[in-house]
C-alpha cells in the first residue's frame, strides 16, 4: 500500500508491510495502518528521535491520498474502513484513494465467475487467501477480502472524500471490484467514487507491461486522480 500526500510535488511514501507465510494476516493491515498513523503523527513534531523532518517539511497534510494494486488495493481499502471508524492522529484526514484491480473475492460466484465449487477452490484468487490468512472467520468470506458480504462494516463509513477504482477486462477480479464500485455508489457514503475499466487487459497490466500505451495511460490517469 501506498500514502501519498501532495504538496507542490508529491510525496510518495510506500510501507513496506510484513509478508505472508511468515507473518500471516492480519498482519499486514496492522502495519500499514502503524504507519500511516506513523506519517501523520508529523503534522506537530518538534524533533521527535522517530520522526523524520522531511515529512514535516514538504508535506501537505490536507491532501493525503492512499492507494494500492491488487493485494495492496485491498490494503487501502481495510485502511479506509478502520480510518472512518477510528479516525487518524491529528484529526488528519484521507482526500482520496485509488484501488487499482483490487484484490476482492467471496464463496458465491457473480456475473461470468466459474460456479464449480471445486473449480473455484483451485482459483488463484482463493488459494492465496488460504494461505495468507489461514485462520481468517468466514474464510473466503471474511470482510477484509469480500467487503459486501453480509456482516461486514458499511461501506458508507469508508474514511476519505474520493474513491478511483479501476479494474482490466480480462482480469478474473474485475467483476468483484466493479461490484465493490456498485456497492459504495448504492451506500450512504457522501464521497466521490469513479469506475474506470480498461479493456483488453489483464490484472497489473500497467506494472507486469509497464511500456505499453495503455499502461502509460493508466499511470496518467492515477497522477491525474491526486489534485
Amino acid at each position: 500500500m501506498n500514502c501519498l500526500a501532495e504538496q507542490a510535488n508529491t510525496v510518495i511514501i510506500s510501507i513496506e508491510y510484513r509478508l505472508a507465510p511468515e507473518h500471516p494476516l492480519p498482519i499486514a493491515y496492522d502495519d500499514c495502518w502503524a504507519a500511516l498513523q506513523w506519517v501523520v503523527s508529523h503534522v506537530n513534531t518538534d524533533c521527535d528521535s522517530d520522526k523524520e523532518p522531511w515529512i514535516s517539511t514538504y508535506v501537505d497534510f490536507d491532501r493525503v491520498y492512499i492507494g494500492g494494486d491488487s493485494a495492496g488495493a485491498n490494503l487501502a481499502h481495510n485502511i479506509l474502513i478502520r480510518a472512518g471508524s477510528e479516525g487518524l492522529n491529528n484529526s488528519v484526514r484521507i482526500k482520496g484513494a485509488f484501488l487499482t484491480h483490487p484484490y476482492f473475492w467471496g464463496s458465491k460466484p457473480i456475473g461470468s465467475e466459474i460456479r464449480d465449487v471445486e473449480q473455484r477452490e483451485k482459483l488463484i484468487t482463493y488459494t492465496v487467501w488460504q494461505l495468507v490468512y489461514p485462520e481468517a472467520p468466514g474464510g473466503v468470506d471474511n470482510p477484509m477480502v469480500n467487503p459486501v458480504v453480509l456482516g461486514a462494516p458499511s461501506l458508507a463509513g469508508l474514511g476519505c472524500s474520493r474513491l478511483l477504482v479501476t479494474v482490466a477486462e480480462k482480469d478474473l477480479m474485475r467483476e468483484r471490484g466493479i461490484m465493490y464500485y456498485n456497492a459504495v455508489k448504492g451506500s450512504r457514503w457522501k464521497g466521490e467514487v469513479k469506475l474506470v475499466d480498461v479493456a483488453d487487459e489483464d490484472h497489473s497490466f500497467h506494472i507486469l507491461i509497464h511500456d505499453s500505451e495503455n499502461a502509460k495511460k493508466h499511470i496518467n490517469l492515477l497522477a491525474s486522480f491526486l489534485v
